[in-house]
């Protein structure tokens, strides 16, 4: 696995760590359907969440959240769609980004943006 493969691994490992602790129930993690994946789907009262997790190193140039392209941000609409109509999901949608920093060996959780972007196909 190469080092940006494990580093992505990790903070994943934390983003789910951190939404579990503060009460999201998680339904999938890693979810693919074809070419399509989702890092995180969760769980709310009120909404299914489907979570894009962006790590990087501390002196990265590009911002973690700005990786989540519009291409990026299709392919994760495209991806929704699919799994509300598999497992026929009556909660309203969202989609959020986690941030995630590393610092040497250490990950920090950066931001949640909740409703980072709505859906739009185009």
């Amino acid at each position: 696995m190469s080092e940006s493969s494990t580093l992505g691994r990790k903070g994943e490992d934390l983003a789910l760590s951190f939404l579990q602790n503060n009460g999201y129930k998680i339904r999938n993690r890693n979810w693919k359907a074809g070419k399509l994946e989702v890092d995180i789907i969760a769980e709310t009262d009120k909404f299914i969440v489907f979570v894009e997790v962006k790590t990087r190193s501390e002196d990265f140039l590009e911002s973690p959240q700005e990786a989540v392209t519009n291409q990026k941000q299709r392919s994760l609409v495209l991806a929704a769609d699919t799994y509300i109509r598999w497992f026929d999901i009556s909660k309203p949608a969202r989609f959020d980004v986690i941030t995630v920093i590393a610092k040497g060996q250490t990950l920090t959780i950066e931001k949640h943006i909740e409703d980072a972007f709505y859906p739009t196909l185009r």
